[in-house]
């Protein structure tokens, strides 16, 4: 299910595009939106990871700097069977952590010093397997495309705000869309856009949550480290980095009524409830 909500939101995205753009500019003037979008998510793609752990100043660690996190991480890996990712240590007391990289041959799981301060084994266990989880489900790969569309939207908006300023509304007049069509272009679609893109990472984080669960086998493990997450004192002093906010196990960021449109996750007490029907469904099959 997860799944299929994740190709109807990215079939919205690409609708969405292919009518703003042929509304603002026609075929040639969505083509041109899209190369340029393409291509800032290609550089983001093969070197976001970099620049991603540099933000948040993570230290790479061997099993002699950290064992515990660097067995947990190990032991995650065979059962995923998936290579050995690198490991990094956030020097941040705010529990947290994520996984980045282009693919599963080049990725990093981090975790933030106050994440391994308040979790159990069991616990930690569950947060890693969700973070491998995004790994296997190439999630960087499908944000990265997300985000494409919703830059190339973002694109058009800015040609459409400028046209008016500069050029008056240009080629959405000559179709007859007038002042609505500039409207649509340069305001209601970028907004739209934003909202399928966090959707679209939600149903991420609902799948990964799912996966990770089955891996380890700690569903409730990591029910119990949301809960912890999502209490801690010291959440809002993580370091807010918008951009990469979706990574996250748990969103940096808070939001409630319409703000929750625009959050990069699902709130923590929906996750912990799917957690805990999964791990009944578990025990009935007999894992």
């Amino acid at each position: 299910m997860n799944t299929i909500k994740t190709t109807l939101l990215m079939t919205g995205l690409m609708v969405l595009f292919m009518s703003i753009g042929y509304m603002l500019g026609g075929q040639n003037g969505m083509i041109m939106a899209f190369v340029v979008a393409a291509g800032m998510n290609f550089f983001s793609y093969w070197f976001s990871h970099k620049m991603i752990l540099k933000a948040y100043r993570a230290r790479e660690i061997t099993e002699h700097d950290h064992p515990r996190l660097f067995r947990i991480v190990r032991n995650v890996a065979t059962k995923a069977m998936v290579p050995m990712p690198k490991v990094y240590l956030v020097p941040s007391k705010a529990p947290n952590a994520f996984a980045t990289g282009r693919n599963q041959d080049h990725a990093a799981v981090a975790a933030t010093e106050g994440l391994l301060e308040i979790l159990n084994d069991d616990e930690l266990e569950g947060v890693i397997g969700h973070e491998f989880a995004h790994i296997r489900n190439k999630d960087m790969l499908i944000g990265t495309i997300a985000a494409t569309f919703a830059g190339a939207i973002s694109i058009l908006a800015m040609i459409a705000r400028w046209g008016a300023i500069f050029g008056g509304y240009g080629r959405a007049d000559e179709r007859g869309g007038g002042l609505a069509t500039l409207l649509i272009t340069a305001i209601v679609a970028p907004l739209a856009a934003m909202i399928i893109q966090m959707a679209i990472s939600r149903q991420r984080e609902y799948k990964a949550d799912s996966e990770g669960g089955r891996i380890t086998g700690k569903y409730l493990g990591l029910a119990s480290a949301l809960r912890k997450l999502h209490s801690a004192p010291s959440r809002s002093k993580f370091p807010v980095h918008t951009s990469s906010a979706h990574l996250m196990i748990a969103s940096p960021l808070s939001g409630r009524g319409m703000a929750s449109l625009f959050s990069t996750h699902p709130s923590a007490k929906e996750r912990i409830a799917r957690l805990e029907k999964l791990a009944q469904k578990a025990v009935y099959a007999g894992y």
